[in-house]
């Protein structure tokens, strides 16, 4: 039994379509459909069902990928752990993440991983588009959510906090908020989606208020609100991880310390998640291992005092 063959099989089976296969392994579509054409002359069944326009495995197929998958992952794992005991991880990583996660806290340990990892290819899809792990062949992606997919592997790597954000001179201009109620009366930078637009929750000491915000600029990028509002144009609704730094520097103000707060769901987090398989390459293990070392959260930085000024609102 060739190898080689089964391996191809397999790889068609997953991407649905010889061309997909072909594109993954660098290969001509041709070279995959004669290999998966002589593997099912060998066995004298067909192995997956094609037309013209669509490809799927038959009965016998499923059946034949269910016992062979585990072997070539068996076979890989011993391959891996014979041939790179000790040794530097080598091939391709894909790992995804949104815009502002990646730039706050993927971007910078960029250096590292490559300083760590010299022999491995990263390939880093930066999008706020929530890319299917099996269809674009990720390794890793790193999301924020209350809880993960349940056809995924999801690795908690921190709580989430968000924070009511505002610039000195924004505050020193139009006063701080006395109260969380306050906040119905200031125009407000949102995040460009519906759920994220009209309301924000305020948590004290288990009460919770719900407070109706009017949007006063609704953008769909974290980074933009933040520099939008850094440069004084109202309140915002942002996570420490993106704005902890500010926080720290006082380019932005914490308008609520002893709130918590979210437009959604309190009990958020950085999760890494990865696909359900029984095989999983050493590239993608170490990976997994550096990211939940390295991403650990942001320090909550220390309530900051609220500058003196006029105060408006009530």
């Amino acid at each position: 039994m060739d190898l080689a063959q089964l391996r191809l099989f397999v790889r068609a089976a997953e991407r649905g379509s010889f061309a997909a296969a072909a594109r993954d392994l660098d290969m001509d579509a041709s070279a995959v459909s004669r290999a998966v054409a002589a593997l099912e002359a060998e066995l004298g069944t067909r192995l997956l069902q094609r037309t013209t326009r669509t490809m799927a495995l038959t009965e016998a197929g499923q059946a034949y990928l269910a016992r062979i998958g585990p072997i070539l992952d068996e076979l890989d794992r011993a391959r891996d752990e014979v041939a790179a005991a000790g040794a530097e991880p080598v091939g391709t990583l894909r790992l995804t993440t949104s815009v502002a996660f990646g730039a706050a806290c993927l971007m910078p340990l960029v250096p590292e991983m490559r300083a760590r990892f010299p022999r491995l290819k990263l390939e880093l899809l930066i999008s706020d588009s929530n890319l299917d792990l099996a269809t674009e062949r990720i390794d890793i992606a790193l999301r924020l959510a209350p809880e993960p997919r349940a056809d995924l592997i999801g690795v908690r790597l921190f709580a989430t906090r968000y924070r009511v954000v505002a610039s000195p001179g924004y505050l020193a201009r139009e006063g701080t908020p006395a109260t969380p109620g306050a906040v119905r009366d200031r125009p407000a930078i949102v995040f460009a989606l519906p759920e994220f637009r009209s309301r924000w929750l305020f948590r004290r000491e288990g009460e919770i208020e719900d407070v109706p915000v009017a949007a006063g600029l609704a953008i769909s990028s974290g980074l933009a609100i933040r520099q939008a509002a850094q440069d004084g144009l109202g309140l915002a609704l942002l996570p420490d991880w993106l704005v902890g730094g500010d926080l720290a520097a006082g380019a932005l103000v914490d308008v609520f310390p002893e709130h918590e707060v979210t437009a959604t769901s309190f009990d958020t987090a950085a999760w890494l998640l990865y696909a359900s398989r029984q095989y999983l390459p050493r590239k993608v293990r170490l990976m997994i291992d550096f990211l939940r070392e390295r991403l650990t959260g942001p320090a909550a930085p220390a309530p900051r005092r609220k500058p003196e000024g006029p105060r408006g609102g009530s």
